[in-house]
């Protein structure tokens, strides 16, 4: 059985967003699942769009997510170099090869020509196609002109794509496209052919929109004498609205933005594999192992996978969840606000295991338990936006904090605990008559200030004996000053 090889071939142009990630995590699966070889690749041919440092944010981006390479640019192997414009002898070399065919020609028409030509198609009404305005007598080529592969017998060709099932285009599908550029480096329609040749590569998994340009690469692979690899091509990411293809206008966020908000890379993995794919089965959660078990290219989708923000929050509150607590404490160390920089880490270890099921990402962090570390600012909208709440007068929340205060400034500092603070509680429902609703509602707007908490028995027994009294206090003061 031939050895696996797959490859993910970025282009340094910007950061790598979620579609870029997929693109790579599909084929690194199927290597890792068939003991292959992965490969990393740096397409940066187009110098016009180079940005300075997009490579290592890239490598960074797939190392943080898991996804490691076992040939590539920044630690070698058998078949490198791994950058493409490190490669440049490898594409004339192969360009020779075409030329002494008499499979490729130097393009000789200016861009003034060529939209001649255009026009002149468009006035009979027919599709322009370039080899049928191509030069009786071209130049030899020397390099300063465009290298041009010749098409010289157009016909059918049709494949089995694992995805997207057998496919098929005719010889109107098939044109004379460039080869190699006026500045010497050759396009992608080349390069990849021969990279991916050179490199062993069996199987090319990339996006949908390279689907129509599949039958002039397999007329270069037989114009080279290249067995094709496997062709797959995996459908679009698309939009929240489900009506175009995910781009950055539609919230297409690089990897490095959901890593800066919280987002964990096992989370953002998992999301990103079932994108698209499932194993036939109703789960959703998933491993790093379980998906490199599980993962093949007939169970992807033909249709678009749309982008579903809110499930991927979803998937990474579910995975907070799995984390136990020192390792929730390591992961949230960024994230912290400034008021609990000097806090004692058991104690921010006990706020974490207080918080940590209520946690969608770890950048709501700092809303989320400021108050266990300072006094938090007072937020009287709180009192008037709680339905319940607004319905009673100042006397009547005033009442009811005095009571709450009297009945906890009795339990003891040793049965300061949340089963005894329960209990507390518990009796304060029944001598007020009142519904949980209402005063428990009221004790944890004025001890927390926040629009959410923990369980409030938790919350009060973690702010300690001291600090709830000080606060209900301060509550009283509060609400009775609105009068």
């Amino acid at each position: 059985m031939t050895h696996l090889r797959t490859r993910f071939a970025p282009s340094p142009t910007g950061y790598i967003h979620v579609g870029n990630v997929r693109a790579a995590l599909f084929p690194w699966l199927l290597a890792r699942q068939q003991q292959g070889t992965f490969i990393l690749r740096i397409e940066d041919t187009d110098q016009t769009r180079f940005v300075d440092g997009a490579t290592d944010l890239i490598m960074d981006s797939l190392k943080w997510l898991g996804i490691t390479w076992d040939e590539g640019p920044d630690i070698g192997g058998p078949r490198g170099p791994y950058t493409q414009t490190q490669r440049k002898d490898h594409y004339l070399a192969w360009a020779q090869k075409l030329i002494d065919k008499g499979l490729a020609y130097a393009d000789p028409y200016s861009p003034e020509e060529v939209a001649a030509f255009r026009a002149e198609a468009r006035a009979q009404k027919k599709p322009f196609l370039y080899r049928d305005y191509r030069p009786a007598n071209p130049p030899k080529w020397d390099g300063s002109q465009p290298l041009r592969f010749k098409v010289t017998s157009p016909k059918r060709y049709t494949w089995q794509d694992p995805v997207m099932g057998e496919l098929s285009a005719g010889p109107e599908a098939l044109d004379d496209f460039i080869l190699i550029k006026s500045d010497g480096l050759p396009t992608y329609n080349f390069a990849h052919i021969v990279d991916d040749y050179e490199m062993g590569v069996t199987h090319v998994i990339r996006g949908l929109e390279y689907i129509s340009s599949i039958p002039k690469y397999l007329s270069l692979y037989e114009a080279l004498d290249i067995e094709p690899p496997v062709l797959a091509c995996l459908p679009h990411i698309m939009a929240p609205d489900g009506r175009k293809k995910l781009g950055k206008r539609d919230g297409a966020k690089s990897v490095t933005e959901y890593r800066t908000d919280g987002i964990l890379p096992e989370a953002m993995l998992n999301f990103l594999a079932t994108l698209g794919w499932n194993d036939g089965t109703e789960q959703e959660i998933f491993s790093r192992e379980e998906l490199i078990e599980k993962f093949s290219l007939s169970r992807v989708q033909r249709s678009g996978a749309r982008f579903d923000e809110t499930r991927l929050l979803w998937m990474n509150g579910q995975w907070l969840r799995r984390l136990d607590i020192d390792d929730l404490y390591q992961r949230a160390a960024p994230f912290w606000g400034k008021a609990a920089a000097t806090a004692d880490e058991s104690y921010k270890k006990q706020v974490l295991a207080l918080v940590q099921d209520r946690l969608k990402t770890l950048s709501e962090l700092p809303a989320m338990t400021e108050y266990f570390f300072t006094d938090p600012a007072v937020d009287e909208a709180l009192l008037t936006t709680n339905k319940q709440l607004k319905k009673l007068s100042s006397d009547q929340k005033v009442s009811l904090l005095e009571a709450a205060l009297a009945k906890l400034t009795i339990v003891t500092p040793e049965n300061w605990t949340e089963d005894h603070l329960q209990e507390a509680l518990n009796q304060l429902l029944i001598e007020t008559e009142q519904k949980p609703g209402i005063l428990f509602s009221l004790i944890r707007i004025v001890t927390t200030w926040a629009p959410f908490s923990p369980q409030l028995n938790q919350t009060l027994a973690l702010l300690g004996k001291e600090r709830v009294l000080q606060l209900i206090r301060q509550g009283i003061d509060v609400i009775a000053s609105q009068d």
